[in-house]
């Protein structure tokens, strides 16, 4: 995609700070981070999100984090954790799939919560949900 920020740092006319490449992903530091070492996995092919993207990827890009990446988070930051998140449509800021990979410490404040009082009853969403 011509205007697509993501494509621009694959195609390297835009920098980035890359932490990892092979033939199908991009891994690089999020210029906007949560917690240290909060990094975005980018596929090098344009898909706009989960509906589309190819499953080879996702299983790529998981394999990858949990091979290489978490275990390099672990040594080099120390972090206790990591939280593993993807955005589709809504809270989608740039419409190119990427994987968020934040690496979680002890009190860094990094929380997702929602306000209860909007939620509906868990049974009646569950009976929704039941395939």
């Amino acid at each position: 995609m011509k205007d697509c920020l993501f494509c621009k740092i694959i195609n390297e006319t835009l920098p980035s700070s890359t932490v990892y490449e092979d033939d199908l992903i991009k891994i690089i530091m999020n210029i906007n981070p949560n917690t240290n070492g909060h990094l975005l996995i980018i596929p090098k092919k344009h898909y706009v999100n989960i509906m589309d993207i190819d499953e080879e990827i996702i299983t790529h890009s998981l394999k990858i984090t949990r091979e290489k990446i978490y275990p390099l988070l672990k040594e080099k930051l120390n972090c206790e954790g990591l939280t593993i998140a993807e955005n589709n449509e809504l809270g989608q800021e740039i419409r190119h799939f990427h994987i968020h990979l934040i690496p979680r410490y002890q009190n860094d404040g990094a929380d997702i919560s929602y306000k209860k009082e909007n939620l509906d009853d868990i049974g009646e969403i569950f009976e929704k949900l039941v395939i």
